[in-house]
């Protein structure tokens, strides 16, 4: 096959990129090239409904196996692009790429969908049966049937995929310990507030937490791991350790390529790397603040990687992109439903709604005076009144914000407010 878009990365961005090609009225060939043999799947539900057993690796298919045939996109599992050369003459933005397998797909378009890895322990012992991370279908179905023997589990890690898995094994009945090396949970995203929350509230639960503590490596007995080592001298013992210390963004072709690279790919708001020929989306991706268009951040959720992968589709067709929207998050931990709107980076203010000792509340950010995120425990109606003023333009003055007795909605005004560029 020659011609056409060729997709690397069978992600979730990836194929929003191919749907939306299609839904602008794209005519050309599609390739969907995957490293996994599944189809592309949701991956959020990985660390929760599906650990739970609340549905099945089936239920998670982004689409049935007719679409791709009907919308004519040519899905390639099973093999890994390790090369890609674009053509010295002739169209800007062709060329080819090969497999291992000795495939070799020709393009005029190309897209970089290509996600990122789970970062590795480096450390004595980390090699033991039993140590699992948690970041594709297959890791997750191994760590679900370990949980079902699993009596001693340790996370590695106090971010979301953690906690979330600490809280589905706590929920089992197992005996749960977080170890997070930083002095406090989920530090890159929430205040501290809102971190002491969710740590009041797993030890509440019965989990054991950790802070400030560095893993120096594993124990084990014919080549299981039993128990996971601290730096200051711990053991804790385990038959069953999860991994969870952050993702690295695969880069490999871009840096290959020569695309600039900063911690991830960088694209500008339309999705164009270094190249403005080839555009990249989703986890791999470093870009402008969607907001303000400031500054560099690489955001991991389902709602940038279609968000982006859009954009990246409008590029490639020379069409106009769509206004960028406000991202959004979610972290299910057993039953706490935490829900962020927009970016708290940079925030100078904070105003808490609620009493955190109900489990029910919500905590504001703002930034000389504009309404920048909200972390919503439990609290959807403030979150959708948040959410809505970031993408309207309006905002919920901080010196009122934390009337709980008002609903949130009635609350919002016109003023400053993060608005997001177009």
């Amino acid at each position: 096959m020659s011609g056409g878009t060729l997709i690397v990365g069978a992600s979730q961005a990836g194929l929003q990129l191919a749907v939306s090609l299609r839904q602008l009225g794209d005519t050309e060939p599609i390739t969907l090239v995957g490293e996994e043999i599944h189809p592309p799947y949701q991956r959020p539900p990985l660390s929760k409904e599906f650990l739970t057993g609340q549905t099945d690796l089936e239920s998670l298919a982004l689409r049935t196996p007719s679409y791709y045939t009907d919308a004519g996109i040519d899905l390639v599992p099973g093999e890994r692009v390790t090369e890609v050369n674009l053509s010295p003459s002739g169209r800007p933005g062709s060329g080819s790429a090969k497999t291992p397998s000795g495939r070799v797909f020709a393009f005029d378009r190309l897209a970089l969908t290509v996600g990122a890895g789970p970062r590795r322990l480096a450390v004595p012992g980390a090699e033991l049966d039993g140590i699992r991370y948690l970041r594709d279908r297959d890791d997750a179905a191994h760590l679900r049937q370990r949980l079902t023997t699993a009596s001693r589990v340790v996370v590695v890690g106090g971010g979301f995929i953690g906690l979330e898995a600490a809280a589905v094994a706590r929920g089992f009945g197992k005996d749960v310990t977080v170890v997070e090396a930083a002095d406090r949970l989920i530090s890159r995203a929430v205040a501290p507030v809102v971190s002491e929350f969710y740590r009041r509230a797993h030890v509440r639960r019965g989990t054991r937490v950790s802070l400030s503590a560095a893993v120096a490596g594993f124990d084990g007995e014919r080549g299981r791991v039993t128990g996971v080592r601290l730096a200051d001298g711990t053991r804790l013992p385990a038959d069953l350790v999860l991994i969870g210390v952050g993702v690295l963004p695969r880069t490999e072709l871009a840096e290959h390529l020569g695309l600039e690279c900063d911690r991830g790919i960088v694209v500008d708001a339309g999705a164009r790397t270094s190249d403005p020929h080839v555009v990249a989306a989703g986890d791999c991706t470093v870009q402008p603040h969607p907001m303000t268009g400031l500054g560099r951040v690489r955001l991991e959720s389902v709602q940038n990687a279609v968000a982006q992968a859009t954009t990246a589709a409008a590029t490639l067709l020379g069409t106009p992109a769509p206004q960028r929207a406000v991202p959004w998050f979610w972290s299910y931990q057993g039953d706490l439903k935490l829900q962020i709107a927009g970016l708290s980076g940079g925030y100078d203010q904070h105003v808490m709604r609620g009493d955190p000792d109900s489990e029910r509340f919500s905590v504001l950010y703002y930034r000389q005076d504009e309404l920048l995120a909200i972390d919503a425990v439990n609290s959807p109606a403030d979150y959708m009144a948040v959410r809505k003023a970031l993408t309207q333009g309006t905002t919920v003055p901080a010196s009122v914000a934390g009337d709980s007795g008002t609903p949130l909605k009635a609350l919002l005004t016109t003023g400053r407010a993060v608005v997001p560029s177009s």
